[in-house]
């Protein structure tokens, strides 16, 4: 059973949380601050770490970077009413794999907490493989039937986060947050640009293709 810790010092949300993912066959475990959380995963292996950003002490920020420091491919999911530019790229730079503003949604959290974990098989493997594509992260490197085809790291990053979630839609603005400076004189809009490069490079690709969500951005659907 996947085990999961909640880091929330609401204690309603908490238990909220907590009980719908146990329904649903998950091993759920809630603590209300930093210190809880550092008792726990020392004590326990957890899975997946969902966490607050403001948390009593040591705020979520913090937590996310400790945990960091030792467990490099652990997922980790922040919940939080802040939804300022400065604070998600705080929390992508202290090393999160996504968030949820509040009031969050319980059916959509069991949905993102499903690809962090799918995600988290395929950084295991340091491989995804869809069709008769592959990508390898380590060598990184792609290929189509054998032939690699040649991209830039940008790109690489690009497409192997839309294909690490499938059917998920990412907006222009999430990608310019992860995949770019944060004093790049760019627009969202240059992510047009690079879509229309990889959709060019893999126009023969039999996996995937990337589809554009009118009015929100790109997602990957396999074939």
């Amino acid at each position: 059973m996947l085990k999961i810790l909640v880091v929330e010092d609401d204690r309603d949300l908490n238990k909220s949380v907590c009980s719908y993912l146990n329904r649903f066959g998950y091993n759920a475990h809630g603590v209300l601050n930093a210190t809880g959380a550092f008792d726990s995963i020392y004590a326990n292996k957890f899975d997946l770490i969902i966490s607050d950003i403001m948390l009593p002490g040591t705020d979520g920020i913090e937590l996310a970077k400790s945990i960091r420091a030792v467990d490099s491919e652990i997922p980790i999911l922040f919940i939080t009413a802040r939804d300022d530019f400065a604070t998600k790229r705080k929390g992508f730079q202290a090393g999160i794999d996504d968030y949820m503003i509040k009031p969050i949604d319980l059916e959509e959290l069991l949905l993102r907490i499903e690809a962090l974990l799918r995600r988290a098989k395929i950084a295991s493997n340091k491989k995804l493989s869809i069709g008769n594509l592959t990508m390898d992260i380590t060598e990184r490197t792609t290929k189509i039937d054998g032939c690699e085809v040649h991209m830039t790291a940008r790109e690489f990053n690009i497409l192997y986060k839309l294909l690490s979630y499938p059917q998920k839609t990412f907006t222009r603005s999430q990608l310019m947050e992860e995949f770019w400076d944060t004093d790049t004189s760019s627009g969202p809009r240059t992510v047009d640009v690079y879509m229309a490069k990889l959709r060019d490079k893999f126009s023969s690709c039999e996996a995937f293709e990337i589809v554009t969500v009118h009015g929100l951005g790109y997602k990957a659907v396999l074939k």
